[in-house]
């Protein structure tokens, strides 16, 4: 695929995510596999969790109310790819009302969603989402602390990934740091895998090795990098998919748009199609690819 046609099938498949999705338990109970508290989720608007984590960032973000006590401010993060501002939120509690935190997504539906739910929450004014897609974002140079981000930069073309580590670099302060969950291969996948949309939107084609993602955060100016694999289980996507107690008859699951919606076959989906449309149901995910946990500092 090339990448206006990744960005077309990923605008479309998470537009339809962000104006259909309600399943809140199936949505609870993936954020919980991936390590998020249920006081976290319960801290936050039901609707900004939309099932689509891959790992809980700020468990490594280390985020705090104030990085200088001289500044007389909190910090300021950016999340690259906030959707509908579930980070957001949890990163606005950490960095307190003199912090700041900002959502960065290019699907407008998803924008719409975030600020709706931002609108239920008092005391709102640290938060602010911003459109662009995040290799190139309309914000100052060394306007972040932290940077973060939750199962986005796999869906980025091939070609382009390097330039988000590049805009990470920009937009951090010195001695600012990257949080970032994402899944990322275990091993080179065959074309029939990497080839199939459903795969892709469902976040596994357009992974890549840990060894890629040092390479460009070292690339970029970043120095004590850690990637670390957390050995979840991605089959969960599918588990909770099927499990009837935890998913709503409207929605597909899994990172699928709604059944009721949907014109393409859901990632999840096990119903009958072509080779070039494997779907998360169809293969182990475990076996191909796995959610980690990187870690780096700008120099």
């Amino acid at each position: 695929m090339d990448s206006q046609n990744i960005y077309q099938e990923v605008q479309e498949h998470y537009g339809s995510v962000a104006r259909t999705f309600k399943d809140t338990a199936y949505s609870g109970a993936v954020a919980k596999a991936f390590g998020y508290s249920e006081d976290e989720l319960s801290s936050i608007p039901k609707q900004a969790n939309l099932g689509v984590s891959c790992g809980n960032p700020l468990a490594i973000a280390s985020l705090r109310e104030a990085s200088k006590p001289s500044r007389g401010f909190g910090e300021t993060v950016i999340d690259l790819g906030s959707g509908a501002g579930f980070d957001v939120f949890l990163a606005a509690r950490k960095v307190g009302p003199k912090g700041r935190a900002i959502g960065v997504d290019m699907n407008k539906d998803m924008l719409a969603r975030a600020r709706e739910n931002q609108a239920g929450i008092p005391d709102s004014d640290n938060i602010s989402f911003v459109e662009a897609v995040i290799t190139s974002i309309p914000l100052p140079d060394g306007t972040a602390d932290c940077i973060i981000s939750n199962c986005v930069i796999n869906l980025v073309p091939e070609a382009e990934k390097p330039a988000v580590f590049k805009e990470m670099a920009r937009l951090l302060r010195p001695g600012g740091r990257v949080a970032i969950s994402d899944i990322l291969a275990r091993k080179v996948m065959p074309a029939e895998l990497r080839e199939s949309v459903a795969l892709y939107v469902g976040c596994i084609a357009g992974c890549n090795l840990k060894e890629d993602y040092a390479r460009w955060l070292e690339e970029s100016g970043f120095g004590d990098v850690v990637i670390a694999d957390t050995n979840s289980d991605l089959n969960v996507y599918v588990d909770m998919a099927k499990d009837p107690s935890v998913k709503d008859p409207d929605t597909a699951g899994c990172c699928g748009p709604p059944a009721k919606e949907a014109s393409k076959t859901s990632c999840c989906s096990t119903a009958v199609k072509a080779p070039s449309d494997i779907s998360l149901g169809d293969i182990n995910l475990n076996e191909w690819a796995g959610s980690f946990k990187i870690f780096a500092v700008k120099k």
